[in-house]
């Protein structure tokens, strides 16, 4: 980690990692649904079936557990077995993956993004990162249909389904 990489401040981040675990995979799996499920290849839908994955926010001490079913993300709660992959890295380095500032093998290999578990499963998933058309992630585009995909969790609806979008 550099120092010149922005990190969370350590109060901010004490109060978030007291925040339960389960509404915050709730609300990620409700936005992989909006922003990454309907781009995923088949091949890679298949890979994922069933598969526990954990993504852990290493300055904001938060993690959140979600599994990829029937053509949608769903949360799951903590205390279950093993993730079959966790991906960790700073709250900043997601930020910048998920804007294509940094790439995917140059956060991984300057140790940024950590990837643990099923080697093969975290490649896929690392390739599927850096193959998405960047257009996917226009704010304009995303940030309402962020907000709905929240209001829905938050309410305690189902997750939507890609195949609905």
């Amino acid at each position: 980690m550099t120092a010149s990489t922005p990190r969370l401040p350590l109060p901010l981040a004490s109060v978030l990692e007291h925040l339960p675990r389960w509404p915050g995979s709730r609300v990620l799996a409700s936005a992989l649904n909006v922003v990454m499920a309907p781009h995923l290849p088949d091949d890679v839908g298949q890979c994922l079936q069933e598969r526990r994955l954990r993504l852990q926010v290493i300055d904001a001490r938060l993690e959140f557990d979600y599994s990829w079913r029937n053509g949608a993300f769903y949360p799951l709660r903590s205390g279950g077995p093993a993730p079959d992959l966790t991906l960790r890295a700073n709250a900043w380095d997601f930020y910048q993956l998920l804007q294509r500032k940094e790439d995917p093998d140059t956060l991984f290999f300057n140790r940024r993004l950590l990837i643990e578990g099923d080697t093969e499963l975290g490649l896929m998933v690392k390739n599927t990162l850096d193959s998405l058309d960047p257009s996917v992630l226009q704010a304009r585009i995303v940030i309402p249909q962020l907000w709905q995909a929240v209001r829905r969790s938050l309410l305690g609806q189902r997750p939507v389904n890609a195949a609905r979008l």
